[in-house]
C-alpha cells in the first residue's frame, strides 16, 4: 500500500532551513545535494574578497553560530489549569528557555510576527540565568530548572572580571536575534531595550543580523533623575529599532504617525454631538465651536481649536493653497459657480499641475469661496482622510512656512526621546499585584504607544516578547485592545528564574519570575473581562519517543530490546492535549489556533480552526471512527501511529477511505 506521510517531529536547524532556501533560490549551485560555494560566487558575480573586512567578531562567535545549526525535538506542553479559556485563547504565555522556544516557533510563525519587543539582560555583571549548552538546550533547561537530575551544567556567568565579558553577552544574544528575525513579517519591526554597557555592541550585532540598511532609529527613554551622580545623571536607557525589511516597510503603507494630545478628545466630542443631533453637521459645527471656546487654555484640545469646521469626514480647518516659498505654477482654476478663472495666489498654486489640482477638487479637498475674485483654500482634516494625497499629508504634518502649524495638526511623528518616570510603572504594577513583586518593570503604557505606532495602528498585530519579565508587553497589548476594540495577540516567553528567597515576591507565593508574569496577565484579563483568553504552555520533552542512535546498544539482543521500547511511539507521560499542541507546533500551525473538540466513536477528535486540520487522538482505529472523520470534512487528518497497533490492513483501510474522500492522512 501507499503509506501515509509521517509528521516530522524534529524542528530542523537554522542551517538546514537556510540551505533549503538557498537551494530554492539557486538550484544550479548544488551538486549532489551540496552547495558549491565557488559556483554561488560565479552566479552572483562575486568572488573571494580581501581577508580583512568591516564587521563584528568576538570570542565565542563560533558557539553562537553553532546554535543555528542545532535542531530541536522538544515540545510545549499545555497547562490548562493556569490558562483562561484554553481552547479559544488568542494569547500565549510560554515558560521555558527562549532560545529553545524560538527554535520551536520557526515553523508556525515564520514571517508572521508584526512586532517584537525585548528587554534582555543588560550585562551588568550578574548571571544571565541561561545555559551555556547550545547543543542540548532542552536538556540543559530541564536540569537547571530541577526537572531532571543535574549534571553540573552551569549558568552563563558574566561578571566584569571575566575576560570575555562583552563576548559572552554577544554569544548569548546572537542566536536569539537570528531566530527572531525569521519570525518577523516583511513589514515587521523589532525593538530592543538596552543600557550603555552594550548599546554599542548591540548596534553592531543588529547590523549583522538584520542588515545595517534596515536600521530605523535609536530611541532614548528618559526614566529617572539621579541627583547623587558624580558627573551626569544617567537616568535613561536606549531602545534600538530595526525593520525586517525597511524598504518594504516604507513602500507598503502609510508613514508612521500618532495622534496629537487633544485630538482624540475632539473626535469623541464630535461623535457625541452627532449622536445627539442625528448627523446634522451644521448644528454639530456650532456646538463644537462653543465647546472649543469653553475649554481652559491648558486643555490639550485648545491648541487644535482651528479644526472648528465639520463635514462628513470629520473636523477640518482651512489651509493656504499657495506654493511654499513662492514661484509656484500658474494656471486656470475655474470657479464652479461663476465659471470664471479664480484669482491665482501671488506665490502660485500649491499643486504642480492642473491635473493634480483637479484630483484634489474631485476629492472635495479644495473649498471655493463665494466667487472667483479670491483663491480657494485647502481643507485639512484633523485626522487625514485615507484618500488624501501624500503631498497634503506631508504638508499638514509639518509645514515650516507656518510656525504654529506643527502644533495644529491631528497627527505627529513620534520623537526619538521619550520621557516617563520609572516610578509610574512600578506603582501601577504594585497596585495591580497588591505588593512590590518585581523590580523595575517596563511601563506598559509606553510600550502600548510604541506597539501601536510601529504597527501603524494594526488592530490584528501579533506581538512577541521572548524576555517577558513581569509581563508588561502582554498588558500593553491587552490595554490597546481595550482602548480601540482591537484583536491584537501576544506571545510571551519567560525563563522560570527563581525569585530571591527573602524577596516580597517569594513571600507573596511567587517562586519564579514566570509566576509573576502569569499572574499579572491573568489579573489583567479577568479584571477587564477580556475575552481573548490565555493559553499557557511549558517547555518539555516530546510526547513521543525520540530515537537517539547514540544511545542504542550495539549488540543484537540489546538492540532488539531497545527497539521493542519504541513499538509504542508515545512517551510514558504523554497527554492528549500535549500531543495536540505538539502536532500544531510540528505542523507549523499557530499556537493560538481555535480548537473545537468532538467525540467520534467514543474517541477524542479536535478540529483546528483556520488550519484545515483535524487531529485524532484515538488510541484505536475503527470503521465508524474513520466515517466520522470523513463527515467532519477537514482536508487534512493527523492520527497516532500507535492507534493502528502495527496492523497494516487497518491503516490501509483508513488511508484509502480518507483519500477517496479527498482527505490527506498523516501519522505521528
Amino acid at each position: 500500500m501507499t503509506e501515509p506521510e509521517r509528521v516530522d517531529l524534529a524542528i530542523p536547524s537554522e542551517a538546514e532551513r537556510r540551505i533549503e532556501a538557498l537551494r530554492d533560490l539557486l538550484p544550479e549551485a548544488f551538486s549532489e545535494g551540496v552547495p558549491d560555494l565557488a559556483r554561488i560566487g560565479e552566479i552572483l558575480g562575486i568572488g573571494p574578497g580581501p581577508e580583512e573586512r568591516y564587521g563584528l567578531s568576538w570570542a565565542g562567535k563560533a558557539d553562537a553560530l553553532s546554535a543555528l545549526r542545532t535542531g530541536s525535538s522538544a515540545t510545549l506542553r499545555p497547562d490548562e489549569d493556569a490558562s483562561i479559556g484554553f481552547d479559544q485563547a488568542k494569547n500565549v504565555l510560554i515558560e521555558g528557555d527562549n532560545l529553545e522556544v524560538l527554535r520551536l516557533l520557526q515553523r508556525g510563525y515564520n514571517d508572521k510576527i508584526n512586532l517584537i519587543y525585548i528587554d534582555p539582560p543588560y550585562n551588568t555583571g550578574k548571571d544571565f540565568v541561561y545555559s551555556d549548552d547550545f547543543r542540548d538546550g532542552l536538556g540543559a533547561y530541564l536540569e537547571l530548572t530541577g526537572q531532571v537530575a543535574a549534571d553540573g551544567t552551569r549558568l552563563s556567568s558574566n561578571s566584569e572580571t571575566s575576560g570575555r565579558y562583552h563576548s559572552a553577552w554577544l554569544t548569548f544574544m546572537y542566536p536569539r536575534l537570528a531566530f527572531a528575525r525569521n519570525l518577523l513579517a516583511q513589514e515587521g519591526v523589532i525593538l530592543v531595550s538596552i543600557d550603555e554597557h552594550e548599546v554599542h555592541n548591540l548596534r553592531l550585532l543588529m547590523d549583522e543580523v538584520f542588515g545595517a540598511e534596515n536600521f530605523i532609529a535609536e530611541l532614548v527613554w528618559e526614566k529617572t533623575r539621579k541627583n547623587d551622580a558624580t558627573f551626569f545623571s544617567v537616568g535613561h536607557e536606549y531602545m534600538l529599532v530595526w525593520g525586517r525589511n525597511k524598504e518594504f516597510l516604507k513602500n507598503s503603507g502609510p508613514k508612521w504617525r500618532e495622534e496629537r494630545p487633544g485630538a482624540r478628545e475632539i473626535l469623541d466630542k464630535v461623535a457625541v454631538l452627532r449622536a445627539a443631533h442625528g448627523g446634522d453637521d451644521a448644528t454639530v459645527q456650532v456646538e463644537l465651536r462653543a465647546w472649543f471656546a469653553s475649554l481652559p487654555k491648558t486643555h490639550p484640545s485648545k491648541a487644535l481649536s482651528r479644526y472648528k469646521n465639520i463635514d462628513e469626514h470629520g473636523p477640518w480647518r482651512d489651509r493656504d493653497i499657495s506654493w511654499p516659498g513662492g514661484g509656484g505654477p500658474r494656471y486656470d482654476v475655474i470657479h464652479p459657480t461663476t465659471g470664471e478663472p479664480c484669482e491665482v495666489p501671488p506665490d502660485g498654486w500649491r499643486f504642480a499641475s492642473p491635473e493634480t489640482m483637479a484630483e484634489q477638487i474631485s476629492l472635495g479637498l479644495v473649498e471655493f469661496r463665494e466667487d472667483h475674485t479670491k483663491p480657494p483654500f485647502r481643507k485639512a482634516y484633523l485626522i487625514p482622510r485615507p484618500d488624501e494625497s501624500e503631498v497634503l499629508l506631508e504638508d499638514d504634518v509639518a509645514d515650516q512656512s507656518d510656525e504654529d502649524d506643527d502644533q495644529l495638526v491631528g497627527l505627529q511623528v513620534m520623537p526619538s526621546v521619550l520621557s516617563k518616570q520609572a516610578q509610574v510603572a512600578a506603582k501601577h504594577l504594585r497596585a495591580l499585584m497588591g505588593a512590590k513583586v518585581f523590580e523595575s518593570p517596563k511601563d506598559h503604557e509606553v510600550l502600548a504607544r510604541l506597539i501601536n505606532y510601529c504597527t501603524r495602528g494594526n488592530k490584528s498585530a501579533v506581538v512577541l516578547d521572548f524576555f517577558a519579565g513581569s509581563g508588561s508587553t502582554g498588558e500593553a497589548v491587552l490595554s490597546l485592545n481595550a482602548t480601540d476594540g482591537g484583536d491584537r495577540r501576544f506571545i510571551g516567553v519567560q525563563w522560570p528564574e527563581q525569585t530571591p528567597e527573602k524577596s516580597v515576591a517569594r513571600r507573596e507565593g511567587y517562586e519564579t519570575v514566570f509566576d509573576v508574569c502569569l499572574e499579572r496577565i491573568r489579573r489583567v484579563i479577568t479584571g477587564t473581562e477580556d475575552a481573548s483568553g490565555l493559553r499557557v504552555l511549558r517547555l518539555r520533552r516530546s510526547n513521543f519517543k525520540v530515537w537517539d542512535p547514540a544511545s542504542a546498544p550495539a549488540d543484537g539482543d540489546g538492540l532488539a530490546l531497545h527497539l521493542n521500547l519504541f513499538a509504542d511511539s508515545l512517551a510514558d507521560d504523554a497527554t492528549d492535549d500535549g500531543i495536540l499542541i505538539e502536532v500544531l507546533l510540528k505542523e507549523g500551525i499557530s499556537l493560538n489556533a481555535p480548537l473545537t473538540r468532538h467525540e467520534i466513536a467514543g474517541e477524542q477528535v479536535v478540529k483546528v480552526a483556520k488550519a484545515a486540520l483535524t487531529v485524532c487522538l484515538a488510541r484505536k482505529v475503527a470503521d465508524d471512527l474513520v466515517s466520522g472523520l470523513i463527515a467532519l470534512g477537514s482536508p487534512r487528518v493527523v492520527m497516532l501511529e500507535t492507534a493502528f497497533a502495527g496492523d497494516d490492513a487497518v491503516k490501509s483501510n483508513a488511508f484509502y477511505r480518507l483519500r477517496d474522500a479527498s482527505i490527506t492522512l498523516r501519522t505521528v
